[in-house]
């Protein structure tokens, strides 16, 4: 069988990489394509209390369980399905759900440190990084955060000061030397967008 494409989608948070991901998914048939959320692959918490998680810097690499998330992307390269982890943002922990995650011909790969991780990095066959202004980010983040994940203004500040903006200097800025490509402004650049999928389905139809 045909090796699937593996597509990662990195960039600062707010940067809009969520935004380019879903606009390429959303350009083929849901049967030939799939997403896989770095989000998703937070590592499990259960043993800390609230507090201890409140405290936990997620924006570190350290964070993340990419040993799973090697696993479940050379599972999906096999052709054979995965058990995706469910986040909840609210209580910083994984859920005990899982989402079925069927192989599919296109996998997108989409998070803030898809590309730091060497063994991730070498699977992917195409590398994105989304570039976006850090004021544009910052007002983009305290939205999501406020709206979606029951944060207040003062907590999504201080995070930003105090850990996210200095994560992303030490590890997500520099793996853009990695992308292949670099799209700046994220979803609003349609033009970026509609080359990739031209490229996709270039290689689909090799």
């Amino acid at each position: 069988m045909k090796r699937p494409i593996l597509i990662g989608i990195t960039g600062g948070t707010g940067s809009g990489k969520s935004t380019i991901a879903n606009e390429i998914f959303n350009k083929f048939q849901e049967d030939c394509i799939a997403m896989i959320e770095q989000d998703a692959y937070y590592k499990d918490q259960s043993n800390l209390s609230m507090d201890e998680r409140r405290k936990t810097n997620y924006d570190h690499p350290d964070a993340f369980d990419n040993d799973l998330m090697m696993e479940h992307l050379q599972t999906l390269i096999k052709r054979e399905a995965i058990e995706k982890p469910i986040y909840d943002f609210a209580e910083h922990n994984r859920k005990n759900d899982t989402i079925t995650v069927e192989p599919k011909d296109i996998i997108i790969v989409e998070g803030i440190l898809v590309l730091s991780d060497e063994r991730i990095r070498d699977l992917l066959d195409i590398k994105i990084y989304v570039d976006t202004d850090a004021d544009v980010r910052i007002i983009r983040r305290l939205i999501r955060d406020i709206n979606e994940r029951g944060r207040t203004v003062d907590s999504v500040i201080n995070q930003y000061l105090s850990v996210v903006r200095p994560m992303h200097m030490q590890f997500t800025e520099p793996t853009k030397r990695y992308a292949d490509i670099i799209i700046p402004e994220g979803g609003q650049n349609k033009v970026a967008i509609d080359i990739l999928v031209a490229k996709i389905k270039q290689i689909l139809n090799q």
